[in-house]
């Protein structure tokens, strides 16, 4: 991949022709180029050239891409151990908060994905070329990366002169850095904005030797296809993570390059998690129409993203309704720990008309793809500990289905799936005997793509979910330079807290537990509608989305999603009695014991769910109580809170 259209030492690039300089952009341009831009780029050459006549030992780069997005920034100046990125906006007379929200991304991209810049200091410079002077301080915060300076063509040369006299650091090779290795961890959203649009797994995972590559379980599933595909058998795939480690990135990679692969062969992701399927569909046709300057219409773009994204329950009802083969081939099932047993899968179709159903949703959905009398594969992305409603069944019932009904396909497992989180205590050696199946190591993902600061975020969460009080502390200290955790009893200190820490376009909101009803006394209401696709995806002035912190998201509207940075908020529906997670339920005007042991572990999973959604960290909201109110009593609160204290965790 051509980094830069246009990479040279800083005495070189202020001696040669503007011409000789827009030649070499222009051909690793690969867009036909645009009166507009070719004259951006000839204004941007001059100015530069003047700005920058008097320094040496520097480089400069035009359109550096960034490949976590696909954009390109215009300029990187490298000087005095210093990162300097300017965009331009050329004829602008204004700072829009687009344009800088635009560079800060920039600036985060290259701080957290970019190897050698990790430890650097970068400075975002936005060019608006005719707008009004701008006073400018020069703050960094920890991380060093600096506040935006805003200048105009008249300003620019004077505020690098001020910047490189003031601020320095430890040279380094503009050549290795050029050279570096990109670590891109992107948001589902963005991801499947990149998948959608023609990018491969390879260019939005990240390729660093530490991490488990993403691109590997990829390869595994195209092969067990294919193997499938030649030899006319018919395959399930179960692929294991932790939370946040790209399982469903995963599906949607296969899903989009085994769509209409060829003619025989079609793929779809299929989710029975409503909001994931809402919001992604929404992003797709968002980025299509707007990627194609609003020639392809945003209607057009919809019913495209469907086909791509579908709910699960459709799928379903479209089975149903005709006894043969879909047209797709293969189909990713994601959250397929979720499906619903027999018993809940029954009630349902029973209120739809079907009064003797007698098939699991795991059963029905594998006899669906068992009507292709060639090949069939099916994709399952598990999630440990991730059942949250009543009725998900888990993993042991797809191997019932397969053992009682479908012993002739292939089922390929992966190396971890051993644990309890998956098998809920069952053996699987059990579960699969008499089967044709087989380890793949490579279809577990151990590594969390979620939170790209640390690898210990989930491993923390289940320690402290699981009252495991001395690895929690040692997990924490160990994530506390790299993630922020923090608590308070004050909710204002959590809502500034939030709002400090999201630069640029980073997204922040309240979520809390769908249990979690007596928290409407401080003004976080659980029970009122969230629509994912605004509150995920809308801007900053959009009072539905999650930037105005007035609507609450639950594990349900949150499950497979994420933002950067999250208030939990905590309820009395999950508190400490007797060093023990002891579950509630808030029914009429009372809290009421929760005995039933499947209840019990959906309201523990919905912490688990809450707890690792934020990319880059969180803060626990747990109120102080109200001892003049019976629901609300102080010792609810407190012995939670004490528990999170004797942790470790920071309170504000």
């Amino acid at each position: 991949m051509q980094r830069a259209y246009y990479f040279d030492k800083i005495e070189n690039f202020c001696i040669v022709s503007p011409d000789d300089i827009l030649g070499k952009i222009t051909r690793n341009n690969e867009f036909a180029l645009e009166l507009k831009q070719r004259n951006t780029w000839m204004y941007e050459i001059a100015l530069l050239q003047n700005c920058l006549k008097n320094y040496s030992n520097g480089g400069i780069a035009f359109e550096y891409i960034i490949p976590r997005i696909g954009n390109r920034i215009d300029t990187v100046f490298i000087y005095n151990g210093i990162i300097y990125l300017i965009e331009f906006k050329v004829g602008e007379t204004t700072y829009p908060n687009h344009a800088v929200e635009q560079v800060i991304d920039y600036s985060l991209d290259l701080k957290y994905f970019h190897k050698e810049s990790h430890n650097k200091k970068i400075v975002p410079i936005l060019v608006c070329s005719k707008a009004p002077d701008h006073v400018n301080e020069i703050v960094n915060d920890e991380d060093n990366l600096y506040g935006i300076i805003k200048t105009n063509e008249k300003t620019l040369k004077t505020e690098l002169e001020r910047l490189t006299k003031y601020i320095s650091d430890s040279i380094f090779s503009i050549n290795d850095w050029m050279a570096s290795i990109y670590m891109p961890t992107p948001t589902i959203i963005e991801a499947a904005q990149a998948l959608y649009s023609g990018h491969d797994v390879k260019e939005i995972s990240r390729s660093d030797s530490e991490a488990y590559n993403l691109s590997l379980t990829s390869d595994e599933i195209n092969r067990i296809i294919d193997r499938s595909k030649e030899n006319g058998e018919k395959s399930i795939c179960f692929i294991t993570g932790v939370p946040g480690a790209g399982k469903t990135l995963a599906g949607l990679n296969i899903a989009n390059s085994r769509h209409n692969f060829d003619e025989n062969e079609h793929a779809v992701f299929l989710s029975g998690n409503g909001p994931l399927v809402s919001v992604l569909r929404e992003a797709l046709a968002r980025d299509e129409n707007e990627r194609s300057n609003k020639k392809v219409r945003k209607n057009i773009a919809s019913k495209k993203a469907a086909a791509f994204i579908q709910n699960i329950h459709h799928f379903r009802d479209d089975a149903i309704k005709s006894t043969n083969a879909p047209i797709e081939k293969v189909t990713v099932f994601d959250e397929a720990q979720r499906a619903w047993t027999k018993e809940q899968t029954a009630k349902f179709m029973k209120d739809r008309g079907h009064h003797d159903w007698n098939m699991s949703e795991p059963e029905f959905l594998i006899s669906v793809m068992d009507r292709h009398k060639d090949y069939a594969v099916i994709i399952c992305l598990i999630g440990g500990g991730q059942e949250i409603n009543t009725g998900e069944a888990g993993l042991p019932e797809w191997f019932s289905a397969l053992k009682n009904h479908f012993s002739n396909w292939k089922i390929f497992v992966s190396n971890q799936i051993t644990d309890d989180e998956y098998t809920r205590g069952n053996s699987l050696a059990k579960m699969l005997d008499g089967l044709d199946w087989q380890i793949k190591d490579k279809l577990h993902l151990s590594v969390s793509l979620r939170s790209f600061r640390t690898e210990s975020v989930a491993g923390f969460v289940k320690s402290l979910l699981d009252i495991n009080v001395e690895t929690a502390k040692m997990l924490y200290m160990d994530l506390k330079l790299n993630y922020q955790i923090k608590m308070t009893r004050n909710l204002e200190a959590a809502l500034r807290w939030v709002r400090s820490k999201a630069r640029g376009s980073e997204r922040f909101g309240i979520i809390a537990s769908s249990g979690a009803k007596r928290l409407r006394k401080y003004g976080i209401w659980v029970q009122s509608n969230v629509e994912a696709k605004n509150w995920f995806l809308n801007d900053r002035d959009d009072v539905r989305s999650s930037f105005f912190l007035e609507e609450t998201a639950t594990e349900f509207d949150i499950q497979g999603l994420e933002i950067d940075w999250a208030i939990v908020a905590w309820d009395a529906d999950f508190r400490i009695i007797d060093n023990e997670f002891i579950p509630y339920n808030f029914t009429g005007t009372t809290w009421k014991n929760v005995n039933d042991d499947e209840k019990k572990l959906y309201i523990k999973n919905a912490y688990r769910v809450l707890l690792t959604r934020a990319r880059q960290g969180f803060i626990i909201f747990i109120p102080e109580g109200n001892d003049q109110d019976v629901t609300t009593q102080k010792i609810f609160y407190d012995t939670t809170c004490d528990y999170f204290r004797e942790i470790g965790i920071e309170e504000i």
